[in-house]
């Protein structure tokens, strides 16, 4: 995957995450798979 996509999809996952937490989402599972593939993203991107 080209450096810009995993870049967009960082941002697109981490600003979905912001927004179900300050919703109020309880959700635990959808959270901890969004928290997952950001944290896969940013060890790809080596951040």
């Amino acid at each position: 995957m080209a450096i810009n996509l995993l870049e967009q999809n960082l941002e697109a996952i981490t600003q979905t995450l912001a927004r179900l937490q300050k919703e109020g989402c309880n959700d635990e599972k959808i959270l901890n798979e969004l928290r997952e593939e950001r944290d896969k993203i940013l060890k790809d991107l080596k951040l």
